[in-house]
């Protein structure tokens, strides 16, 4: 069961304001972005938009997961990317939107008007750098994932992954957010395979060796312990001074 999504009143409360792109807003700032953004809620599985749909609104996402695919001419799809708490949609300067985006649990977005915000974005010069910083971690994410398909076993892959998400409960000045030893799975485990480019049965005998060596514990099929965040670290094949696409 989905958890109740967030109302939320002000910019101050919001539970992204530590890395979204509002980051480094200042309160003028802020009250500016306040003047200009709405709120917009989805139900898992709704489409939130479709590749080539008109870029009117951009958006961060609040709470919940949305995925990011892709079709090809024979109707194959390809989930390419995650959209965690903080991720931002769209692109400013651009017309239409590159992927399809669906939410996977219940989803709250921050939504501005594209055009608003791009002209906004020439007055708070703090918006412009922090997005340029979100593209840039998006550059490493997608080298890191790179790596991850080409090069990494199967079981580095689900490490890898549950690095991820564990690594998104915490805030960037290493305050822990939530219980880091336990985390929700977003996603199910076909969509896993289909993420990671595994089948679904390799997903699941990964899980269960992992479970068996200790590196984990499992609660039903989407709730996982890690009792030691090192020791996955060091199943994903990852080293301390960076995380898979963070």
């Amino acid at each position: 069961m989905n958890k109740a999504l967030p109302v939320m009143e002000s910019c101050a409360s919001c539970p992204i304001r530590h890395r979204a792109v509002c980051a480094r807003c200042d309160d003028d700032e802020l009250e500016q972005l306040n003047q200009i953004k709405f709120y917009k809620t989805y139900t898992a599985g709704q489409t939130i938009a479709m590749r080539g749909d008109a870029l009117d609104v951009v958006a961060s996402v609040v709470a919940g997961t949305a995925t990011l695919e892709r079709a090809i001419e024979d109707g194959r799809t390809q989930l390419v990317g995650l959209l965690l708490p903080s991720d931002f949609i769209g692109r400013p300067g651009r017309d239409t939107l590159q992927y399809d985006v669906t939410a996977v649990t219940d989803v709250t977005l921050c939504c501005f008007q594209r055009r608003p915000f791009e002209a906004l974005l020439t007055r708070i010069p703090h918006v412009q750098e922090r997005l340029l910083e979100m593209a840039l971690d998006e550059l490493d994410a997608a080298r890191d994932w790179m790596l991850l398909l080409g090069r990494k076993t199967a079981r580095e892959k689900i490490a890898s992954f549950l690095m991820l998400i564990a690594k998104r409960t915490v805030h960037p000045d290493g305050q822990v957010l939530g219980d880091l030893s336990k985390i929700e799975l977003p996603i199910s485990r076909e969509a896993m395979a289909n993420f990671l480019g595994l089948t679904i049965e390799t997903v699941s005998r990964q899980f269960t060796g992992l479970r068996k060596d200790g590196v984990i514990e499992l609660d039903g099929n989407r709730s996982v312990r890690i009792p030691d965040l090192e020791t996955l670290l060091l199943e994903s094949g990852d080293d301390s001074d960076g995380g898979p696409l963070i």
